[in-house]
């Protein structure tokens, strides 16, 4: 049979509203109702936040067996109505991915390793760059533009970058430790 265009879009817009009206009869509904519970059945669920920016949206985590087996939007979440952006619904693989690191590691300068090492170093770590380097580049006095000197008490050699997903009490205390220790470049994450 050959068929030529004019013949195959005939066919093909009968076949396809064949399939429309066809499909019209069939209610899906309650076997994709079906099939989204077969995963959650028999699953705890708990309500909880999406902890990626600061909008707040509603999650359900269903966990069975002690493991979190799926993360979905909660319809009473009123901004939402249960809907997530893309971060928002792979949330589930902060939980369960195999390459999600779970133990601090640290990369000395110069090395092409990394180790293992205990939080508590971390910490200490942390606190004495921290210090080390406010003390080498805390600047208290400047210059003006007429001469004089003048007291500035800033620290220009690191920056502070916030969460979103920090409460408001939180990010006042962070702002105010920044500020404590001089700090200029003081950033929140949801602008960037």
């Amino acid at each position: 049979m050959s068929l030529n265009r004019r013949d195959f879009f005939k066919y093909a817009g009968t076949s396809a509203a064949g399939v429309a009206v066809g499909a019209r009869g069939l209610d899906l509904a309650p076997v994709e109702a079906a099939a989204t519970t077969l995963r959650i059945k028999e699953a705890k669920v708990a309500h909880s936040v999406c902890p990626y920016c600061a909008v707040g949206c509603g999650q359900l985590v269903y966990a069975k067996d002690g493991k979190i087996v799926d993360i979905e939007g909660d319809p009473d979440t009123p901004h939402t109505l249960g809907r997530l952006c893309p971060k928002g619904a792979a949330t589930i693989q902060l939980s369960n991915n195999p390459l999600r690191p779970t133990k601090a590691l640290y990369r000395a300068p110069g090395s092409d390793k990394w180790e293992e090492k205990p939080l508590d170093w971390m910490y200490d770590q942390i606190a004495k760059r921290y210090h080390d380097t406010r003390e080498k580049h805390f600047i208290e006095k400047e210059k003006g533009k007429d001469g004089r000197e003048i007291t500035v008490n800033r620290l220009e050699a690191i920056a502070s970058l916030g969460s979103a997903c920090i409460d408001n009490e939180e990010c006042y205390l962070l702002t105010k430790f920044n500020r404590l220790l001089g700090l200029v470049y003081h950033e929140h994450q949801a602008r960037i």
